[in-house]
């Protein structure tokens, strides 16, 4: 039976503190004191890793980073914090810490992929993402309490919601847009999500966003990017952009919009992601005269780039993103079914996907590769997010894919890991409370048992494959721990309760692999 959108949520508000809670076989905590033991640190400020060290935690915040010892040298007991009556210790000598992964852009499933919270949140959790900013998708709202109670296995939640949600007429005014923006902080809201308006009407949300102190994000649609781009919103107040829509437009410098071709349909999921591969060859080239001013300005306005290089590597590659190992276990067969050739789901655009398509997205990823990895270099912040749940791209292992994306782009491996940590916390506002391994902070964390930056790689759930001395092939990582407000949580056992979930998904509907096109 196929639910309809407003059942669909029904059914999981009814449902909701019964699906899963804190208090699974997968968790552990939270402790008075929790003292992990001789790990190699990551800090995720862009300092180098050091080690071993115990990390003592007592009631959720850290109070000391303390070094036990050194390469090679057996640990002096002497030297290690002493571990308090009701205490935990966790043995992690030989593996690497790091603070718990912020995912800047995850939408926490949806109906039309047949998505629960329960689903995503598990995979998300295996892969050390503690800290969750959603730009858009379903009501938030009861789920980030929950999740800040640490009553359910979650991220922490900070919900964006899309600009205009539950306006029975829209927004025509910009008094209405005021309104609508006031009523949103009411309502609790950490921000919100635009994908663009009328110039006067964003002018005005954003001015009064601004003023509420909220944060803010904008996939910068083509319907509205030809009257206002990236630099028109980093002007009136955005706080964020997403993807990298508006940002080629105003780099614009000998034409005023985009090269469309006269028999163009927006909503022809082929035309809309065919043509958008040739945009960033239409922008000014790299490090010339107006590229390095815009570049300049979006700096000097502090404006932080979420580009989300991953959801879109099915453009460039179609056969990887499709074929990737993990779905044959993890992914769910509505997602199946969502992902395939389709007119009307959004991001299924394989009418006609071939080599001609793949080679105009690979030259515009080392376009936008460029930008990102310069607006790095000058001092900009640049976060990690996945956008999940289109495009074959999968919850969890597709942003440590976008991790291995930022690393493609230029990024020093411990850049690539303060941008997944402290500049992601630093867009939220809470960089005094996660995004590093520092006292004071929240204990929030990820252990792998394999060095990260030697292969980003063993931060996937299915691990990296590795050939041993007695030639046997193995595979070696996979997020061990991830560890949020103090739980430590077993994440292997969690992307196993989500394999559970897909197992009996597929014996329900008796269902079978098939790739698109292939009758048997």
């Amino acid at each position: 039976m196929k639910l309809t959108k407003t059942l669909f949520f029904l059914l999981i508000s009814l449902s909701i503190n019964s699906l899963f809670s804190q208090t699974d076989s997968n968790s552990e905590g939270p402790f008075n004191q929790l003292i992990i033991r001789g790990v190699m640190l990551i800090n995720g400020d862009g300092s180098p890793p050091r080690g071993p060290v115990d990390i003592v935690v007592e009631d959720n915040k850290i109070t000391k980073v303390q070094v036990v010892g050194y390469p090679g040298v057996k640990i002096n007991e002497n030297r290690r914090p002493k571990l308090k009556s009701g205490g935990k210790e966790l043995d992690a000598e030989g593996m690497y810490l790091l603070p718990g992964f912020v995912d800047m852009h995850g939408h926490i499933g949806g109906s039309s992929q047949g998505a629960s919270p329960e689903y995503v949140f598990k995979l998300w959790m295996a892969h050390g993402i503690t800290t969750v900013r959603q730009p858009s998708g379903i009501n938030a709202k009861e789920l980030k309490k929950l999740s800040a109670a640490n009553k359910i296995v979650a991220p922490r939640i900070f919900d964006y919601v899309g600009f205009g949600s539950g306006a029975k007429n829209g927004i025509n005014t910009p008094e209405e847009a005021r309104e609508w923006v006031r009523s949103n902080a009411k309502n609790g809201a950490d921000g919100i999500k635009f994908f663009g308006a009328e110039p006067e009407i964003m002018a005005a949300a954003l001015e009064e966003n601004k003023k509420l102190g909220l944060g803010s994000a904008c996939h910068h649609a083509q319907l509205s990017v030809a009257r206002w781009n990236v630099l028109h919103s980093a002007r009136a107040g955005l706080t964020s952009m997403e993807h990298w829509y508006g940002l080629p437009e105003a780099l614009f410098d000998d034409r005023t919009v985009q090269n469309y071709p006269l028999d163009y349909n927006y909503q022809n999921e082929q035309h809309r992601f065919e043509e958008a591969g040739k945009l960033w060859a239409q922008a000014a080239k790299p490090y010339s005269e107006h590229w390095n001013n815009v570049m300049n300005e979006l700096l000097d306005l502090d404006f932080t780039l979420d580009p989300t290089f991953n959801i879109y590597e099915a453009s460039r590659d179609l056969h990887r993103a499709r074929r990737a190992e993990w779905h044959e276990d993890y992914t769910l067969p509505s997602l199946w079914k969502f992902y395939e050739p389709s007119k009307i789901s959004h991001g299924s655009y394989w009418h006609d996907w071939g080599t001609e398509q793949e080679v105009n997205w690979r030259k515009n990823y080392q376009l936008w590769m460029t930008f990102i990895n310069e607006y790095k270099n000058r001092g900009g912040r640049v976060t990690a997010g996945s956008d999940s749940g289109f495009i074959y791209q999968l919850y969890g292992f597709a942003y440590i894919r976008e991790l291995e994306l930022l690393r493609e782009a230029g990024f020093h491996p411990l850049e690539v890991i303060r941008s997944a940590t402290l500049n992601g916390a630093e867009a939220l506002g809470w960089d005094d409370k996660i995004g590093s391994v520092q006292v004071g902070k929240l204990a929030d964390f990820v252990i792998v048992d394999a060095n990260p930056l030697q292969n980003l790689k063993v931060l996937y759930g299915t691990g990296a494959i590795k050939l041993t001395k007695d030639n046997e092939v193995v595979r070696v990582g996979g997020v061990k721990y991830t560890i949020k407000d103090g739980i430590v949580y077993d994440a292997k056992k969690l992307l196993a309760e989500v394999k559970a979930m897909v197992d009996v998904e597929k014996a329900k509907n008796n269902w079978k692999l098939k790739q698109p096109g292939i009758k048997n």
